[in-house]
């Protein structure tokens, strides 16, 4: 049976701890998590004790609303001196009306503490449907043109080239693993890319791989929905959520790619589904621990979130067993988290040492890596990848941060605010990361904040719309500066219909400032084919070489695959650019440095990073031009290396065709 959810601000959660007859949950109700206290002006009577002593637990005791009749006492004897019955009450008119107004908000304040009904998202119909109609558009829209846009990145090819490896049964690297990242992210990948890879093995690159993102995304989008239900969000706000965390160019841009962070991203929401699962069964917030480690062990970014999933568990989670749920949810999630220096121990390469690679070296190298700048400085990488982020979306980002803000401000009051803190915290974890003075802020770092953003954006909507509708006026004569008392539902109706042409004329702003945006920044990756010129690249390499087996070529990891399926020997004949300089097991095979190098495919990659890699910059300033593949910053060039045994066998062709 479905189940409608009210208004984020009305109710407080289900307390399942027990189950009541209906006349024992009629007088056994407790005030709204977050709910604002109910005061009176003047005296109120005792029955208004327990609205205005702010927020209790699920179970606590409300008295009777009933107030005594006026001049007797609880036991209904007459109070000293009040009049005998039959003698007319000399109290004043304006005290009965305080005190039926007093009633009236008691009676108010019970039915707004009434625990919210449970959605049960497999048996409603209405959220099945809105949220897979939502979930056939937003995978039409990702997987529109993904083999063509975004442009191939060296990440997306480190994390196919290091599944491919798994895959091979080579170990958990394509070089020597050196514990930059745990390999659980790529493990995922390899077994996501399993089947294709066995179908067409020669067309595991990373434009055909990417469609496998695709399950991702889907897969992420529906615990957005899910989780937004759970945080008692509207049925229309959480499809709100799940359309800016499907639909936004950021996320198109970002989420087609095969970045460890989307995956990341999936497990921790599904961590966050756990907590704040309506059952409340230990297993579930039990789960919700290894459900963060595993977020952590696929991107150890994902360790700042872990504090926001801590107090979800907390918030969603009852107040006898809430102590003993947090720590089962931290003991899971740290033996499990336990488990990757366990397998560095196990290998003897938890300390650094001499000729081994160590998990400590790794951490020191991911601590010690040159800041990119502060945020807001116009000069620093990190304003420049800020910038990158706005030029897709200004909306999401900018929003979503002042959402988290407004949320966090009114935590206190709102019960929308306390149900929705963990993902507020999020943001605000992250974003005070990002705004480090001189940290180093990758471009893919805004992936982990995405669905935290795209939910506290349609929970602060949610809070203005029902503000706005439901509240009513301090001047209303009606109205004490708490619930209202009952009004007769004509007079309701007549008072409702200025706030609703608000409330449409707030949507209507809203709806016609983000499609717009939306549909331009989209436009891009629905249209624009930006690999084209790796693919000609790699058919180059496959076409104009007689033999690859003996040939020697620095490329970026975009490419690497390819070349490995064209027949080039992997790690000792096609050479990842980075690798040439930083792994002694492969510079031990090239002794000569660059003039051990035959060609050098110079991306914007290698052109970036060259300065700092000796053998990288060395190879480019002694080679010549083969082919170039498009123009300006993003064109690719086939360079034959000078003193390569390529120049030495055919100077004319560079040993091609």
């Amino acid at each position: 049976m479905t189940t409608t959810l009210p208004s984020p601000d009305e109710t407080a959660p289900e307390d399942t701890t027990r189950k009541k007859s209906a006349p024992d949950r009629a007088s056994d109700r407790a005030p709204a998590a977050g709910a604002e206290s109910v005061s009176a002006t003047g005296p109120a009577p005792a029955v208004d004790a327990p609205a205005r002593s702010g927020i209790s637990e699920p179970g606590t005791p409300v008295p009777d609303a009933s107030p005594p009749a006026l001049g007797t006492e609880a036991s209904g004897t007459p109070a000293p001196g009040t009049p005998a019955p039959g003698t007319p009450d000399p109290a004043p008119a304006a005290a009965r009306t305080a005190l039926a107004r007093a009633a009236a908000k008691s009676v108010a304040a019970r039915r707004r503490t009434e625990p919210r009904p449970v959605v049960r998202f497999r048996s409603s119909r209405p959220d099945l449907i809105v949220c897979f109609g939502l979930l056939a558009v937003i995978v039409l829209v990702q997987g529109w043109n993904i083999t063509g846009f975004p442009a191939l990145s060296d990440d997306e090819g480190t994390y196919l080239s290091q599944a491919w490896a798994v895959q091979q049964g080579e170990g958990l690297a394509h070089y020597t693993y050196w514990y930059d990242h745990p390999p659980l992210g790529w493990m995922q990948i390899a077994a996501l890319t399993y089947l294709p890879a066995q179908i067409w093995p020669e067309s595991m690159n990373v434009a055909t791989m990417r469609p496998a993102m695709l399950l991702i995304s889907a897969i992420s989008s529906v615990l957005v929905y899910v989780l937004a239900r759970r945080l008692f969000l509207p049925r229309w706000a959480a499809a709100l959520a799940m359309a800016a965390f499907g639909l936004s160019p950021l996320s198109v841009y970002f989420q087609r790619e095969l970045f460890l962070d989307n995956i990341a991203v999936m497990w921790m929401l599904l961590a966050f589904c756990l907590a704040a699962s309506p059952s409340r069964h230990l297993w579930h917030q039990f789960a919700a621990g290894l459900a963060g480690a595993v977020a952590v062990l696929s991107k150890e970014t994902m360790l700042l979130v872990l504090p926001a999933l801590l107090v979800t568990l907390w918030t969603h989670s009852h107040r006898e067993t809430r102590k003993f749920v947090v720590t089962g949810a931290i003991t899971s999630c740290a033996l499990i988290g336990l488990s990757y220096p366990l397998y560095a121990l196990l290998n003897n390469e938890l300390f650094a040492g001499p000729d081994h690679v160590s998990l400590f070296a790794g951490i020191e190298y991911q601590l010690s890596r040159p800041g990119s700048g502060f945020i807001l400085d116009a000069g620093s990488g990190s304003h420049k990848t800020f910038q990158a982020w706005l030029y897709y979306d200004p909306i999401l980002p900018l929003a979503g941060v002042a959402a988290a803000v407004l949320l966090l401000l009114v935590f206190r009051w709102s019960v929308t605010a306390r149900a929705i803190g963990g993902p507020a915290l999020a943001v605000a974890i992250l974003t005070l990361m990002a705004f480090r003075p001189d940290g180093y802020l990758p471009a893919m770092y805004v992936i982990q904040a995405l669905p935290f953003l795209a939910l506290v954006l349609a929970g602060a909507a949610a809070s203005i719309v029902h503000m706005v509708l439901h509240r009513r006026r301090t001047d209303d004569p009606d109205s004490d500066g708490g619930e209202p008392a009952a009004v007769p539902a004509g007079r309701f109706r007549k008072r409702l219909g200025p706030r609703h042409l608000v409330v449409a004329v707030l949507t209507g702003l809203a709806v016609g400032t983000v499609v717009p945006s939306w549909v331009e920044g989209n436009r891009d990756a629905l249209t624009e084919d930006a690999n084209r010129h790796y693919r000609a690249a790699a058919a180059w390499f496959e076409t104009e070489i007689d033999d690859p087996a003996n040939t020697r070529v620095l490329v970026d990891d975009a490419l690497w695959l390819d070349l490995v399926h064209d027949g080039y020997t992997p790690g000792t004949g096609v050479f990842w650019f980075y690798k040439a300089d930083l792994d002694p097991a492969v510079m031990k095979t090239i002794p000569r440095g660059w003039r051990d190098i035959d060609y050098i495919v110079s991306s914007v990659t290698v052109r970036r990073d060259a300065p700092t890699l000796p053998t990288t910059a060395a190879a480019l300033a002694n080679s010549t031009v083969v082919e170039v593949f498009g123009t300006g910053e993003d064109r690719i060039e086939i360079r034959r290396v000078n003193g390569g045994t390529a120049a030495v066998d055919d100077p004319r062709a560079g040993g091609g065709r």
